[in-house]
């Protein structure tokens, strides 16, 4: 990318931090081989259900787990086929059947119309194929006598028409009208038009479980009823920004709430008008949650009775009630209370989507999925290929099953490309070392093709290209080597090491190494999602050198800041050319070092390819160590934008280079940076291996 600053053309001011929701991600360590979207076509077909792996035969806890009105706990279709659906009429098709089935959602699915609610029929597991797995725009109805449901991992989300109360557009994330014995575990519900759970009507025998429920008006209503018959279970659910029915319980006979966390945080457009409320003849037992900065975090009328034991308010003000006998929970079914102080940091990590569930291992004829092809490189010929390019060309165009190109220890000097017809590549070292195996080449943008047809420019300067999804690059050194010093003379010195132009692409383990522009994030087209997980690596370079329009996390990963190739200490750490509609670039828990001057590198600028009015980049550092060779005012203008009008902040760095908050140094706040982590910017996807 180029250093030269043009003039900037008139362009609308940018106020916002972010705009994003919450998710939260569980970060394994190590990311294990394999692919968390499961192993069917785009048609849903299904399985034998003797083939089903652990998580779809587990079953509720709570009042779901009791054995009554004829149903012996609550199990959903672990008796039947596992179907995998990535389209909302495979989704009705399962969810509505009259025999039972294991549904495993492995795409987002926008509703159509907005709105609808599918009427979900009895002996159904509906569950997210580990966090990519949305339900848009609608959700679930469970009528009258439906039973032995389970909802699970979903995130179901985004029906609000912008007013709340808005009676004209009553949409529930899921709505139960007189259903029994139904889970609901493990889901992200969040900004619906009407409730995120609504259970009516003599709705009992349910368990609302380890759900994250964010950004709603009207949460969580149970009763509705003149019958006092409803008997459910509420544990360990993260209420975030949520105004009312935190739940409110009416007329229910046996309510029991325990290690849930209750969250409003100050400053943000939703305020909360009241938590737990037990209404009517309801009998609640409440225990060992955690209230912070509610108005009113627990109230009842006088006719209900609500027992409180253990309980943690902090910052919270308004009703506070208790009284008269409950019941005792344990009459029904065994359970193990949290301790209420680790309740916040136990839901922040644990509630909503889980990587781990709803991943399928098995294929339609209940056999074991097609094992990864492995092709083998090695310079000296022991391998099947003597270079990474041949081996790629190997791989067949449109392969739906992952094909790892396992690269013996060396030195491989040339230029690797994976085309966008072939998915599902790993490039993976093959050496106990990053630094074992080194692909190299030493192209710029200013080198002359060999065919005379012209220079490379930037992206085609690139030593390693991914432009295919769901591809990798594992435990090797990518570098691109060219002599800036011994080529003055050319134009474009941008030589990029590392390339992508593609969808759900993980860079674990790897050294990318260059100087100006060494690692550029980009997507198939302007208008694609481009998402890039880089873990536990080292990226190298002075100018601009992690920049592009991708949406992209560097994660637990080093920074280095080189000298210019004239030995001067300058640079620019990210360029994002953000569309405004999308995440940049985050770095989380990283470090920024590197043997150059003290207050000579900034973390960033703002690139506006061409002039581009609607681009809106983005760059995030958080949690990360900065050295003291990052400036005191970290952001700077590019091409005669102002950053200040684009999306540049930090959030708790620490180290030498870092600071405290002022107009040059713009710091999130708790409830921003809360919509700023890793599982926000990688929209739905769990980087698998």
């Amino acid at each position: 990318m180029s250093e030269n600053h043009g003039k900037a053309r008139h362009r609308r001011r940018s106020t916002a931090l972010v705009a994003g929701v919450p998710l939260t991600l569980v970060a394994a360590g190590t990311l294990a081989y394999g692919t968390v979207f499961g192993v069917f076509g785009e048609d849903a077909r299904p399985r034998a259900a003797a083939a089903a792996p652990a998580w779809a035969a587990e079953t509720a806890d709570g009042f779901a787990s009791v054995n009554a009105l004829g149903q012996n706990g609550t199990y959903g279709g672990r008796d039947g086929k596992t179907v995998t659906v990535r389209t909302l009429a495979d989704l009705e098709k399962y969810a509505t059947a009259a025999e039972p089935y294991v549904i495993v959602v492995a795409a987002t699915i926008d509703m159509n119309p907005v709105g609808k609610e599918i009427k979900v029929a009895s002996d159904k597991t509906i569950v997210g194929s580990g966090t990519s797995g949305q339900i848009v725009g609608g959700g679930f109805f469970l009528g009258s006598g439906v039973h032995n449901v389970i909802i699970r991992n979903l995130t179901i989300r985004d029906s609000y028409q912008g007013t709340w109360n808005d009676k004209d557009h009553d949409f529930d994330a899921i709505q139960m009208d007189g259903a029994h014995h139904v889970w609901i575990d493990h889901n992200d519900l969040r900004h619906m038009a009407d409730g995120l759970i609504d259970s009516r009507k003599d709705t009992t025998y349910v368990t609302v479980s380890w759900n994250k429920l964010s950004q709603n008006n009207k949460t969580f209503g149970i009763g509705w009823t003149t019958n006092t018959t409803a008997d459910l279970t509420i544990h360990h659910n993260w209420f975030r920004e949520t105004e009312q029915r935190n739940p409110s319980t009416d007329n229910v006979a046996h309510a029991h709430l325990y290690n849930n966390f209750l969250e409003d945080v100050s400053g943000t457009d939703i305020t909360s008008s009241y938590g737990n409320y037990a209404r009517g003849n309801t009998k609640m037992v409440l225990e060992n949650s955690y209230f912070q900065g509610l108005k009113n975090p627990v109230t009842k009328d006088a006719t209900a009775a609500l027992v409180q034991r253990g309980n943690v308010f902090s910052g919270t003000s308004g009703r506070n009630e208790s009284g008269g006998t409950a019941f005792d929970p344990k009459t029904y079914y065994s359970y193990t209370l949290d301790k209420a102080a680790d309740v916040p940091a136990l839901l922040k990590s644990g509630a909503g989507p889980r990587s781990s569930l709803g991943t399928t291992a098995t294929t339609d004829t209940g056999t074991k999925a097609a094992a990864a092809t492995t092709l083998t490189v090695a310079k000296d010929g022991s391998g099947q290929y003597t270079t990474v390019q041949k081996a790629v060309d190997a791989v067949p165009v449109g392969n739906t099953a992952r094909v790892v190109i396992s690269v013996a220890p060396g030195t491989y000097r040339e230029v690797v490309k994976i085309p966008s017809n072939k998915p599902h590549v790993t490039v993976q070292g093959s050496g106990g070392s990053r630094k074992d195996t080194t692909i190299v080449y030493g192209n710029a943008a200013g080198t002359q093709k060999p065919d005379g047809s012209g220079t490379y420019g930037t992206p085609g300067s690139a030593t390693v290209s991914v432009q295919s999804d769901d591809s990798q690059v594992r435990n090797l050194t990518v570098t691109n080597d060219f002599d800036e010093a011994a080529n003055q003379s050319l134009s474009g010195h941008q030589a990029v090491a590392l390339l992508t132009q593609a969808d759900r692409i993980v860079l674990d383990g790897v050294i990318v190494n260059g100087d100006q522009d060494t690692l550029e994030l980009e997507t198939a087209a302007k208008d694609k999602p481009g998402r890039v997980y880089i873990a536990n690596s080292y990226v190298t370079g002075n100018v601009d050198f992690i920049f592009g329009r991708a949406t992209v996390v560097v994660d637990k990963s080093v920074i280095t800041l080189k000298k210019r190739w004239n030995g001067t200490s300058a640079g620019y750490v990210t360029a994002p050319s953000t569309p405004g509609n999308r995440k940049g670039i985050l770095i989380n828990r990283s470090t920024v070092n590197g043997d150059v001057s003290a207050g000579s590198f900034f973390l960033g600028r703002n690139w506006h390819p061409g002039g581009d009015t609607t681009v809106d980049p983005q760059t995030t550092v958080r949690n990360s160590t900065l050295s003291a060779a990052v400036k005191s005012t970290p952001w700077s203008d590019m091409g005669g934008f102002s950053w200040k009008d684009d999306r540049f902040a930090e959030y708790r760095n620490t180290g030498a280079g870092s600071g405290s908050a002022n107009a040059d140094r713009p710091q999130l706040t708790d409830a921003q940076a809360a919509d700023q982590e890793v599982a926000d910017w990688l929209g739905g996807w769990t980087p698998g291996a």
